[in-house]
């Protein structure tokens, strides 16, 4: 990790879901407990590189999508270390005037976030937290970029997994799609044990900032209730709308992706 992002009050003593998978991704802003807990990840479960670069290239593939169906605004929540290309750099390369909003409750987040961005004011990072989906949907910076009466793209890529059950995941989505508009898409991805034992991985995040929370494919489908999962429906993650052959060892990929569309 860079000197500039060394800021004081980050807990190295533990892994950090973001920089697991920032280390994992190949990145460097992360620090040896996390990429401890990455090579214990990738024992317990040999595909979670591929696994986590699937993921990625799902979210890029769905940016495309969203703003090649004529959306204009991106809510990212959950949205991790900056990997490039950013969410905002993959949508403008489409059309220039996509206006994206970064959520994270992380500071560290934030202050990359910060760094990089352009400040052409088309984009922003905003610290607010997942589990109070009002906070985010009414963060007055959010409110600045993000039209709530025009088709917006939330995006809820690898984030749902890192909050349990008695944090009410549902009902969090649910809150965030009531704010949303007719003609506004959730991107969703998320972590699953249907494709291999899991319970390894798992044992990794007991000891992070976040444990691991794997659902069945029927869970993860009930957080598109109220939406319309536009084609192929939900997929493991190399296999949603593909633009070349999935890697090697992709039938194993523990991670299923979709996008759905609201229409009322």
């Amino acid at each position: 990790m860079s000197d500039g992002a060394r800021t004081t009050g980050i807990d190295t003593s533990k892994p950090h879901p973001a920089r697991v998978y920032d280390y994992l991704l190949g990145g460097k802003d992360n620090y040896p407990v996390d990429q401890e807990a990455g090579d214990e990840l990738v024992s317990a479960a040999p595909e979670a590189r591929i696994g986590v670069r699937a993921n990625r290239a799902f979210l890029e593939r769905a940016v495309r999508f969203a703003v090649g169906s004529g959306i204009r605004q991106i809510l990212d929540v959950g949205t991790g270390l900056p990997t490039s290309p950013n969410i905002h750099e993959i949508a403008q390369r489409v059309a220039p005037d996509v206006r994206v909003a970064y959520i994270d409750n992380d500071p560290i987040v934030k202050a990359h976030g910060d760094a990089l961005l352009s400040r052409s004011g088309t984009t922003n990072i905003v610290l607010a937290d997942l589990r109070r989906p009002q906070d985010v949907v009414n963060h007055p910076d959010v409110r600045r970029l993000i039209d709530f009466d025009e088709p917006v793209a939330l995006f809820l890529v690898a984030i749902l997994h890192f909050v349990t059950d008695e944090e009410q995941p549902k009902q969090i989505v649910a809150a965030l799609r009531d704010a949303l508009p007719a003609g506004s898409l959730l991107v969703l991805s998320h972590a699953t044990a249907d494709f291999a034992d899991r319970r390894g991985a798992q044992a990794v995040y007991n000891n992070a900032t976040a444990t691991l929370n794997l659902r069945t494919r029927t869970e993860i489908e009930q957080f598109f209730d109220g939406f319309d999962l536009v084609e192929p429906g939900l997929a493991q993650a190399p296999f949603w709308r593909p633009d070349g052959p999935p890697p090697d060892g992709s039938r194993e990929i523990g991670f299923y992706a979709g996008v759905a569309r609201k229409t009322d």
